[in-house]
């Protein structure tokens, strides 16, 4: 028996279509409603063919499927009073007003029901604040598309009580998804842990260290992840991402390590929406976008002698494939450093070294090469290889494209960014972790439901605690107090979540202890 029997869904659009077909995929009765009854038989025909579609592809028999079809019921009156609905979700449009209105009259029509919204961004108190009985309101955000998304988000609002909270995630569990509690913050959780990708990627785009294409490379390639944040933003519209940046910035009270670039305002503007409106980050055609071809190095082992500083396994790969690599700086070497948090030109002072004989790589795309990862295929064919090279404004033009060429020798894909506070991968990871850790300490949710959320809800293979592990704590909290030493934004303030880890050579992952663990 799922935990509740018979459902209403108000709202026959993408959201509320997804849940019916999933709620009554679950063996629930659900009578999906809409004020226009044209919305009703489209969503009610709409639900019928995927049913049918999932049982051709073999992920359900033709029998279930007919069976999940004649549990739904249609109806015009999503207010209509009734004493047999055990559960009610709400999917209309993102405003809060009107949906106070809506749970205001649920409320009383529905006097047995869960009330719940499927909101992705408001707040689940506030909606509450207009039912008699706030205890049984309770946020259920799923993801679209619902019968793929395998999260939800599930969101207790100030006065929600346990027992709905059970319920809920007993819901959702039933259904096969994977319940994610958040607290009632802004943007909840993923939302939140979305923003620490694009913010940072804005802020190297706008300081010119690398266009939109480059940092997408970098980030699939030296973060791992599937899609890099302007592709991401193309997908989505910036009409979309431009609102969730700024609510949650101004959510959080203007927190600085959330904030926005201003740039995303003047393209939203101008029409530069992404895919949408066939142009954004990237021009399209025919919606394919038209990615600009990368400037290939042409490898050369002889073009110059590298003084790799600090040696290590860069220099080790370099004299495996034919570089000389000099034990230290000279008037025919350029040097190699591998800057951790602060600029290349900065590291070729520390060290003594003569900033028109010196380039960067970032550390973080050496340990690709060292485990053997692939270093052919191009464009589009998933992750590869890469080498992040830094050139210094200082560094002589002949002897920088020498390096670049003696580089290139290693069979990697390279990437050339300006020098700027920090290498480019090692900003977005450091944002992306900290704003996790920042999530974490704040208790909006569980180590482990964030890292979960975030898989299940941005796709990122790696949760971003977990990632910041696998970089390495204390190599995060360097990065991030490297920035913030630099440049004196306070963006950079790292969470007390990742210092304190850090400081005790934990896992970021590690659950905190808590006053009352300690009175058990």
């Amino acid at each position: 028996m799922p935990p509740f029997p018979r459902i209403r869904v108000v709202g026959a659009g993408t959201m509320g279509r997804g849940i019916t077909q999933l709620a009554a995929g679950a063996g629930c009765s659900v009578e999906l409603t809409d004020v226009s009854a044209t919305a009703v038989d489209d969503g009610a025909a709409f639900v019928s063919r995927m049913l049918h579609r999932a049982a051709a592809k073999g992920l359900t028999t033709a029998a279930e499927a007919e069976a999940a079809i004649g549990r739904i019921r249609t109806g015009t009156d999503p207010t209509a009073p009734s004493d047999d609905i055990d559960l009610v979700v709400e999917a209309v449009v993102e405003r809060l007003d009107v949906k106070q209105r809506l749970f205001a009259t649920l409320s009383g029509a529905l006097p047995r029901a869960v009330l719940a919204s499927n909101t992705s961004s408001l707040s689940i108190t506030a909606i509450a604040s207009v039912v008699a009985d706030p205890s049984r309101v309770i946020g259920l955000h799923f993801f679209n598309p619902v019968p793929l998304m395998k999260i939800v988000e599930v969101v207790p609002g100030t006065r929600t009580s346990p027992d709905v909270l059970a319920a809920a995630r007993a819901f959702v569990e039933h259904t096969g998804h994977t319940p994610v509690q958040a607290k009632d913050s802004p943007g909840f959780l993923v939302n939140l842990l979305g923003r620490g990708l694009p913010t940072e990627a804005l802020a190297v785009l706008d300081e010119d260290v690398a266009d939109a294409a480059d940092i997408d490379r970098i980030v699939r390639d030296m973060l791992y992840l599937k899609m890099g944040p302007f592709e991401l933003m193309d997908l989505s519209g910036l009409d979309v991402s431009h609102p969730v940046l700024e609510s949650i910035w101004k959510g959080f009270y203007g927190d600085e390590r959330l904030r926005p670039a201003g740039s995303t305002q003047v393209r939203v503007s101008a029409g530069l929406l992404g895919r949408k409106s066939g142009e954004g980050f990237y021009r399209y055609a025919d919606g394919v976008p038209q990615v600009p071809a990368e400037h290939a190095a042409a490898p050369d082992p002889t073009a110059v002698p590298l003084h790799i500083v600090g040696g290590g396994p860069l220099a080790d790969l370099l004299r495996a494939r034919g570089v000389t690599v000099s034990d230290g700086p000279s008037d025919s070497a350029v040097s190699v450093v591998q800057p951790l948090g602060r600029p290349a030109y900065l590291a070729a002072i520390e060290h003594g070294l003569d900033p028109r004989r010196t380039i960067g790589v970032d550390p973080l795309g050496v340990p690709l090469l060292t485990a053997g990862y692939r270093v052919d295929g191009g464009e589009g064919e998933g992750h590869r290889a890469r080498l992040a090279v830094i050139a210094p404004f200082t560094v002589d033009r002949d002897a920088g494209r020498r390096a670049v060429r003696a580089l290139a020798s290693l069979g990697c894909a390279i990437t050339v960014t300006a020098d700027g506070p920090a290498p480019v991968a090692q900003r977005i990871a450091a944002s992306m972790v900290n704003v996790a850790s920042m999530a974490a300490e704040k208790g909006l949710a569980n180590p482990d439901d964030i890292d979960r959320g975030a898989r299940l809800g941005l796709g990122y293979p790696l949760g971003p605690l977990a990632m910041g592990d696998s970089i390495g704590p204390q190599r995060i909290l360097a990065i991030l107090d490297g920035l913030l030493d630099y440049t004196g934004d306070p963006r950079y303030r790292a969470s007390g979540w990742l210092r304190a880890r850090a400081d005790l050579r934990l896992s970021l992952l590690d659950p905190a202890a808590r006053p009352h663990d300690l009175l058990g």
